[in-house]
This record gives structure tokens, C-alpha cells and sequence, in this order.
């Protein structure tokens, strides 16, 4: 699936129609290089599930979780991972495997530890469709 945004709030919008879909057990793993718009997903994602926090990356804690929307909602930034084997210090099982949705930034490198049914997510900026123009190419999910 692909998914044309042209501004935050369309990919916000976006992402909140695809949380109202969501099931529990969703793992979305997101790949992009920084500021193509992943941390704007997941608050869109975020808000759809009815979480009213404040959502921000994880960046330096590696993981957020919130329990405050229909189901519970866990946010990784694994960019400063350098081995797939510390997710299992952060007890990564825990929310991929949970009764919760789990988004993961920077999924690729830790590609060998995502389970077979990730929805992928794969993100891209085009300066000459704009600024703010953002890919969203989607596999394992269908709108």
C-alpha cells in the first residue's frame, strides 16, 4: 500500500485511521532516515487509539509506553541500539508480544528480532514534491 502525505496533519489523520484499526498485537516496525516523519505517525497513531498524553520519540529512554488509550500503546526509538541483544535488557518481548500495539522507530536495525508479522512501514521525503511531501510505503497492511 502507498500513502501520499503533504503535510503533518495529513499524516497524522493518516496514522489515526490506522489505529482506529488496529488489533492487539500490531507490531509496526518504521524505516526512514531522521525527520521523514515517524514520530509525526505515531502521535497521529497515538491520538486514533485515544491516548491523550503527550507523545514524544524515545530517543534517549528507547522505549514509551502508554496505557491510557483502548489498548495499550509502545513506542521504541531503537536508533541508538548498536546490538539487537540490548532490546532484550529493555524487555522488548514484553510489548511486542502484548495485548498492545508496538511501534518501532528505526526498525531496521534490529531487523532480526522483529517478528514475521510487522507491518512494515517504509518512509521518504521528495524536496521536489515539497517540503513536506512524505512515501509511506506499507506492507502487511491493507486499508
Amino acid at each position: 500500500m502507498i500513502f501520499e502525505s503533504y503535510s503533518d496533519v495529513e499524516t497524522m489523520d493518516f496514522a489515526g485511521r490506522m489505529a482506529g484499526r488496529a488489533l492487539p498485537g500490531w507490531i509496526i516496525g518504521f524505516t526512514g532516515e531522521l525527520g521523514c516523519g515517524k514520530t509525526v505517525f505515531a502521535k497521529g497513531f497515538a491520538k486514533g487509539l485515544g491516548i491523550d498524553e503527550r507523545v514524544n520519540s524515545p530517543t534517549f529512554t528507547i522505549l514509551h509506553s502508554y496505557e491510557s488509550g483502548r489498548m495499550p500503546f509502545h513506542h521504541f526509538d531503537v536508533y541508538r541500539i548498536e546490538e539487537p541483544e540490548e532490546m532484550e535488557e529493555i524487555g522488548y518481548e514484553d510489548c511486542f508480544f502484548s495485548d498492545g500495539v508496538t511501534l518501532v522507530e528505526w526498525a531496521e536495525l534490529i531487523k532480526d528480532i522483529m517478528p514475521e508479522e510487522t507491518i512494515w512501514i517504509k518512509v521518504t521525503k521528495n524536496p521536489e514534491k515539497g517540503y513536506d511531501y512524505r512515501l509511506f510505503e506499507i506492507s502487511g497492511y491493507e486499508e
